[in-house]
């Protein structure tokens, strides 16, 4: 259930006619009264003469302005409260309806039963799944009523109210939240055949500008480049205020384009919170085709593949801060992790681009609390974003594809740390949301992965069969309490080709076994074996795309190209055998 109170109004008529009206595109049935103030009100809905009887409702709800003096009346009188149910929900009756609407003008401050004193209000419905209240901000007594917090009481109504009737629970905000979108917003979006609002459009939009930007210039230009309409608002003195977005094709009726403020997007989306992330950042520099890579790597660490080796380390760092650090430095943490998502999901390949967006689009809601990040920590996770977003996109083959794997890898337990950390604090939005991004990464790990696992599962099957022996007593003598589940997943020999992979390159694959494991529970993980080899991979520095790694004990028949090659391999084979 989601009341919402919206902006306060000067005329009751004008809001009575929407009411009692077909609305903006026929979508109001049956309009009609459900319950009000003594139960006197009359309902135009179920009356004769329409225009008569609305009249005389619009006189009874303000009638109470008449007991004061003109000066003393609020200019804006007219209160008006919205309460939905969700889609899933069963259909309530009027007098259902009608018991909720007396319980959300008695929460809210509209009306005082129990002193006799109260506003006049009236609910009506004219939709299976919502109400409106309207009531005029002027007692029976003359006096205002005491508004404060007004939609806070009604969200604390509202749960109480879902209990009680079997709706949907829903969490309980902070107040830290995005501005959901209106019902104007949602219906011309509907209209429009656009399957987000343009305010969430243009959030996602900034969003992954901003991701490991360092100044206004970098910002404002990444703006343009996604093709937003941007204003600047300017002081006298010349100094930077504000900016306002827009998306080129959203006009309002007179054809203008729509603009949207940060703050109107998202709170932490404001220039002054943008400028807080360039005062840690000053100075990151950009590696990537514009600059060469820093000294000492390999040319496989450079562009989309190096960006994102970079990012898994970064990322299993933020998950040890996020599991040990105190609250400020792990909201330092998840804010930064929001940026990688974001340059994640825009650089990411096709097959995986929509899973990776949903998560970042999800996950926004986690990145934000009462909780103040730190200054100057999540460096590292910043420059990964910056990183990202500077290295290009991705092909989707090879080390890229690979490396992309291997990020979503780690970021999913990233993500459920921070679900721990939000549920651990009582974060209930941010816990849901973040669960909710850790399920999109899952769908898109499943579909960045095969390629690269099938390698190595085919690398794995051709290891000679005293290393495969070697590999099983590795894993039996590194990590017993794992070794029965370990051996028996589908990702064995994967696993197996990586630890030797990590012999041949010199580590001790026992002892670097036995740190991965012990990083970090590994019970929420599908599959323990593809995540060993993803932290073993990133530990060892071995490449996360293995086909051009021949080590010791690995047969004559190796795949070149991964399963297809080694299923022509075979092919030919037994033909020359014939």
């Amino acid at each position: 259930m989601i009341p919402r109170i919206h902006k306060r109004g000067t005329r009751s008529i004008g809001l009575l006619h929407y009411l009692y009206g077909p609305g903006t595109h026929e979508e109001h049935t049956d309009p009609h009264l459900v319950a009000s103030w003594g139960g006197l009100a009359p309902d135009p809905g179920r009356a004769d003469d329409f225009a008569a009887t609305i009249k005389d409702l619009q006189r009874l709800l303000d009638q109470p302005l008449d007991n004061i003096d003109e000066h003393d009346r609020p200019r804006k009188h007219v209160w008006h409260l919205s309460v939905r149910n969700a889609p899933t929900d069963r259909i309530l009756t009027d007098d259902e309806w009608a018991d909720i609407a007396r319980r959300m003008v008695a929460a809210t401050g509209i009306d005082n039963p129990d002193n006799g004193a109260g506003c006049r209000w009236a609910a009506v419905r004219h939709a299976d799944d919502h109400i409106h209240i309207i009531a005029t901000l002027i007692q029976e007594d003359g006096y205002k009523p005491d508004l404060d917090h007004d939609a806070a009481r009604a969200q604390t109504e509202a749960r109480l109210l879902e209990a009680e009737y079997g709706l949907r629970r829903l969490n309980r905000g902070d107040g830290t939240a995005a501005r959901r979108p209106t019902s104007a917003e949602r219906h011309k979006a509907a209209r429009e055949r656009r399957e987000r609002t343009p305010r969430e459009e243009l959030r996602e939009a900034v969003r992954r500008a901003v991701a490991g930007t360092q100044d206004e210039t970098e910002f404002f230009d990444r703006l343009a480049a996604a093709g937003l309409l941007v204003r600047c608002r300017i002081a006298p003195s010349g100094d930077l205020l504000g900016y306002t977005v827009a998306l080129p094709d959203d006009r309002n009726g007179k054809g203008e384009p729509v603009f949207y403020s940060g703050s109107k997007l998202a709170p932490d989306l404001s220039l002054p919170r943008i400028r807080e992330r360039w005062t840690t950042t000053a100075g990151l520099t950009v590696d990537g085709a514009e600059e060469p890579p820093p000294v000492g790597l390999r040319p496989v660490d450079a562009g989309p593949a190096g960006a994102r080796r970079r990012a898994a380390s970064a990322v299993w760092q933020a998950v040890l801060v996020v599991d040990q650090g105190d609250d400020t430095e792990v909201a330092a943490q998840l804010a930064a992790a929001g940026e990688v998502l974001d340059a994640l999901a825009k650089t990411s390949a096709a097959h995986t681009r929509r899973q990776l967006g949903e998560a970042a689009f999800a996950f926004e809601r986690a990145t934000r609390s009462h909780v103040r990040a730190a200054a100057g920590h999540a460096r590292a996770l910043r420059r990964a974003a910056r990183e990202l977003a500077y290295g290009g996109p991705v092909l989707g083959r090879g080390e890229d594809g690979a490396t992309t794997a291997m990020v979503i890898d780690m970021i999913v337990f990233l993500v459920a740390a921070a679900a721990h950390w939000h549920a651990r604090r009582g974060h209930a939005q941010q816990a849901a949301a973040a669960r909710e991004a850790a399920g999109h990464l899952r769908a898109a790990y499943r579909q960045s992965a095969p390629h690269p696992m099938g390698v190595l599962h085919e690398r794995g099957r051709h290891l000679a069969l005293p290393v495969q022996r070697q590999q099983a007593a590795i894993v039996q003598a590194a990590v017993p309490e794992l070794a029965g589940r370990v051996l028996g997943e589908a990702a064995w020999p994967a696993l197996a080709a990586t630890l030797a992979d990590a012999q041949a390159a010199g580590h001790d694959p026992a002892r670097l076994l036995s740190e991965a494991a012990g990083r970090r529970e590994l019970d929420t993980a599908d599959s323990i074996a593809e995540v060993l080899v993803w932290r073993l991979r990133r530990m060892a520095d071995l490449p996360a795309d293995s086909t051009a790694m021949h080590p010791a004990g690995t047969r004559s028949t190796l795949p070149s190209r991964g399963p297809a090659a080694m299923s022509g391999q075979r092919s030919d084979q037994r033909r020359k055998a014939r």
